[in-house]
């Protein structure tokens, strides 16, 4: 590569991260937030208000992912075809708009229908981010764009958890309950968002009016090089044979361990912390417990960061993603033996920095050998298929603690899929086999053919 080239090169990724990927990140946080409020609003009044118990809560919290999942791949489908700038926005503003009818939710079976329309609303959201992103840089530049756009999940709990107490705290806002005026505060943001979304994302670098020419005829050349490339060593993956691909559905059940570990936690922290008080004897108010339950997350935004830039000055192996899967699957039911609030606080930690960690480097493997209609695809039933944990794990954690009485088996289930996950990377990365015609080395998740050193 020559100098001129390198200035380029170096100008055009840093345009991008400044440029497109807080702004998508802006998107994921909001995205984030609507779909967890639900874990803040029900230990806060809502589960009394509504007469929930533990597995309907669980059960409301996971059927927002059959409608997600549902329409996944249609929809990221159809983000390829429209473009994501529309796709993206047409999203966001339709979720918004549901989840402003949290606002006035009834009863038990008004909240169930509510959470089903939400997933079906938000379906294609993130692996069309993915996707989006994945788009606009090539391979060895694709996990540092990742790990910053990732780093909105995380932080959506440290500024998010804090900013629903906050809001739960007005009760009697416009004579509503705390908690549903914190549902009112999460879902304005998405339908405003999703607007400037529509005038501020472009569809591609060459459409771009903020990179100089130079900048865009780089971009382009190496995306469309980058594209050929892959194409031309997996000519037999298509949209149709995606679907068959060995490779795609284990990456699909290393993606289910880690989402059941994170929305496990999601979901049933804030009721965790507000179960302190009768195994300590602590007591809490509103915003503080929302600052506990931030405290997990911060720590994992470093370790996404840091991972994910070694990841980037090494290439993406396969510890990059198995070691927080297994440091994640062996801690988190340490937690069960922790003697304080701080103690559990403090091994839940090291769980979220471990999802964390992991997440935005998994994302790098499946663009890796797919291309145009068939990445969408593939990525879309990656995530399809790994968010049938966002449902099982709700719905799981909630009947395992209503029967036993206690978050231990839950816990343990947890850290056994988490295992699992771990296992069957390393599986994936030492198999060698090679699935619908696809050249073993294209598939190597070690990315040892695809990633350079910076």
């Amino acid at each position: 590569m020559d100098t001129t080239q390198s200035v380029v090169e170096k100008s055009a990724i840093r345009k991008v991260a400044i440029r497109l990927v807080p702004f998508v990140a802006l998107m994921f946080f909001i995205n984030y937030l609507d779909r967890t409020a639900i874990s803040f609003a029900g230990p806060n009044g809502m589960n009394a208000d509504l007469a929930l118990n533990a597995a309907q809560f669980g059960f409301a919290s996971g059927v927002f992912f059959i409608g997600y999942i549902l329409l996944e791949v249609p929809s990221n489908l159809a983000l390829h075809k429209f473009g994501a700038r529309r796709w993206l926005a047409r999203i966001m503003v339709s979720w918004g708009i549901v989840s402003l009818l949290f606002t006035w939710v009834s009863g038990v079976e008004h909240l169930y229908i509510l959470r089903f329309i939400l997933g079906v609303a938000e379906a294609g959201f993130f692996p069309g981010a993915i996707l989006f992103l994945s788009l606009w840089v090539p391979s060895k530049h694709r996990s540092k764009i990742l790990a910053l756009f990732y780093l909105a999940q995380p932080l959506t709990t440290v500024i998010g958890a804090p900013l629903a107490g906050l809001l739960i705290q007005q009760h009697g806002l416009f004579g509503l309950a705390g908690w549903r005026v914190m549902f009112l505060g999460v879902a304005i943001p998405a339908i405003i968002v999703g607007v400037i979304a529509w005038f501020y994302l472009a569809d591609s670098p060459a459409k771009a009016k903020w990179l100089t020419h130079d900048e865009k005829t780089w971009l382009t050349g190496a995306l469309e090089k980058e594209k050929n490339e892959t194409a031309a060593g997996n000519k037999h993956v298509s949209v149709r044979t995606v679907f068959g691909n060995g490779r795609v559905w284990m990456l699909s059940a290393i993606y289910f361990g880690f989402i059941y570990g994170l929305y496990a936690l999601g979901f049933f922290l804030p009721t965790i912390i507000s179960g302190f008080e009768g195994i300590y004897g602590t007591k809490f108010d509103v915003l503080q417990k929302g600052l506990i339950t931030a405290i997990p997350y911060l720590p994992a935004a470093f370790a996404l960061y840091f991972w994910s830039k070694d990841a980037t000055k090494r290439g993406v192996k396969t510890w990059h993603i198995a070691l927080p899967a297994l440091i994640g699957g062996l801690s988190i039911p340490l937690a069960l033996f922790a003697g304080s609030p701080a103690a559990t606080i403090a091994v839940i930690t090291i769980t979220a920095m471990a999802i964390f960690a992991a997440l935005p480097n998994f994302w790098t493997v499946p663009t890796q050998f797919l291309t145009g209609a068939a990445a969408a695809a593939g990525i879309a039933l990656i995530n399809t298929v790994g968010n049938l944990a966002g449902f099982s794990a709700g719905y799981i954690t909630g009947w395992l603690k209503d029967w036993t009485g206690n978050y231990s088996v839950p816990m343990f289930v947890v850290g056994g899929f988490m295992l699992l996950s771990a296992v069957l990377m390393v599986v994936l990365s030492r198999s060698g086999k090679v699935s619908e015609g696809i050249p073993a080395e294209a598939l190597d998740p070690t990315g040892a053919g695809h990633h350079s050193e910076p």
